[in-house]
């Protein structure tokens, strides 16, 4: 069969390549042809564009190159039309794949299929009409979101596992070389975008700072960052960067402070106690937004999953060197909440699940295809 992908940054370039060799090893004729990264084009298939010509965040980026956007967005729409691919399976990115989708349902093309579906339940709600006219059939990765589309909008979702957690899972399996030190380990996880890095990583160095003598403080430095750029915020510390080792750096790490995303989720998964940090320019307006208008309690992926408090949030107007220092002590051993978090973590790992999710996701999507043709 014939699959036509579209990924609009490097979690999707990921994310998408596995499900691309699940669907190869279940389809011996399986063709690709997609918007995609460096790690799909390695699994074979026609790249039509790469996704750093698709991956603009914010509204003033987005702003500024409207033109390319939208002319990638026609380019893309003639080229499914063209090809007349069995399906198109969107990954994530829901700005650009949820008028791509539109346009396919519209034009009567092919099932739409939706991996990783679009974060509705935090933001833009009224997506769901969108989704629920445009999109056949929506793969899930995060548990909580099965009783959101099927209770709340009645709209039947794939739950396929999460693949973070296999991935964290097989690495604990491997054997592969850990990162030494003669010291317990604090890592410092501040984000994987310079912005992010800029806004987190000063405070929770100073945070750490009366403890360099007793611990190894260590950044994991992101791939997409190049590690001068950490120089200007590690010099005349005692603190040291590890790059593109995140996950050596959290098998040995004893706690962590780590900036809201799929890494707040990692480190749980590594079974290391950790503060959520981020940092956010006009904190109480920010505070207040979080409160009043998102839809969601939590920002940490650990506390949406289990529905409450695991890890301490320091958000907005509670982000502060001093708040990050004193959470910080709570989980380090000794700490009167380091083993309280370390058994909350075990039923996040429970409502994951064990499903390997590209594979299943592969095996549902192949099955819904046979049945059509």
């Amino acid at each position: 069969m014939k699959y036509y992908l579209i990924a609009g940054e490097a979690s999707g370039d990921l994310h998408a390549s596995h499900l691309m060799q699940a669907l190869k090893q279940r389809d011996e004729e399986a063709e690709f042809r997609f918007f995609g990264g460096d790690l799909m084009t390695a699994v074979g298939g026609t790249r039509v564009r790469h996704y750093r010509e698709l991956a603009y965040m914010g509204f003033i980026p987005v702003l500024l190159h409207l033109r390319t956007i939208l002319r990638n967005m026609k380019m893309c729409k003639q080229d499914i039309s063209q090809w007349q691919p069995d399906v198109v399976i969107l990954v994530d990115y829901p700005g650009f794949n949820l008028d791509i989708a539109k346009y396919v349902k519209a034009n009567k093309i092919c099932p739409v299929y939706y991996y990783i579906s679009p974060k509705i339940w935090a933001w833009k709600e009224y997506r769901i009409k969108n989704i629920k006219r445009d999109v056949d059939e929506l793969f899930s990765i995060l548990p909580f979101e099965v009783e959101f589309f099927e209770q709340k909008h009645h709209y039947p979702i794939h739950y396929v596992g999460n693949p973070t957690a296999q991935e964290v899972r097989d690495f604990l399996r491997s054997e592969k070389i850990k990162v030494k030190s003669e010291k317990l380990v604090i890592a410092l996880l501040a984000g994987s975008r310079t912005q992010e890095i800029k806004d987190n990583l000063p405070a929770m160095i100073e945070a750490t700072r009366h403890l360099v003598g007793q611990y190894d403080i260590v950044v994991a430095g992101a791939p997409s960052i190049e590690t001068d750029y950490y120089q200007q915020f590690l010099a005349d510390t005692h603190v040291r960067l590890v790059s593109d080792e995140t996950y050596p750096l959290l098998s040995q790490a004893t706690a962590a402070l780590v900036t809201s995303g799929t890494a707040t989720l990692e480190t749980c998964m590594f079974c290391v106690p950790q503060v959520v940090c981020y940092e956010t320019p006009l904190p109480r307006l920010i505070g207040f937004l979080k409160r009043h208008v998102l839809k969601v309690k939590w920002v940490s992926l650990v506390n949406l999953i289990a529905n409450r408090e695991v890890v301490r949030e320091l958000v907005a107007e509670t982000f502060s060197v001093e708040n990050i220092r004193h959470e910080l002590e709570t989980i380090l051993p000794g700490g009167n909440q380091r083993e309280r978090m370390l058994s909350d973590y075990e039923e996040v790992h429970r409502l994951l699940g064990d499903s390997h999710a590209p594979d299943e996701a592969a095996r549902i999507m192949i099955e819904k295809l046979t049945v059509k043709r």
